[in-house]
């Protein structure tokens, strides 16, 4: 292990207002964010975790006619194999995804009491 330092050769350090940086840093994240997970893609409607969801339902070939699982199986899969952010928002979106009054054509027959 070098005992070097980080910095280049007579590289200085600025002094930068700790609020106005944490103030730019905060609002470039929540915008990464809304642009990259809360806004639906244009190109097919959907939000990353729907389409997570049905890539999983894809894996498990659960398709029109065949049998139903059990929302915890789909989540699971979901989460375990895709969804690297927790379990949280995966079942709440199943269940938005069968709602036909939430979304213009219901992607999820929903069966049972969700």
């Amino acid at each position: 292990m070098g005992g070097g330092s980080v910095f280049s050769a007579g590289e200085k350090i600025a002094k930068i207002n700790v609020a106005d940086e944490i103030k730019n840093s905060f609002l470039d994240y929540s915008m990464s964010v809304i642009i990259s997970r809360a806004l639906p893609d244009v190109r097919d409607g959907l939000k990353p975790s729907q389409r997570r969801i049905l890539y999983a339902m894809h894996e498990l070939n659960l398709y029109p006619g065949h049998k139903h699982y059990k929302c915890a199986k789909i989540c699971g899969d979901t989460s375990g194999n895709y969804h690297p952010h927790g379990e949280q928002v995966i079942y709440p979106t199943l269940v938005h995804m069968a709602q036909s009054w939430s979304m213009q054509e219901p992607l999820v027959d929903g069966q049972g009491n969700f």
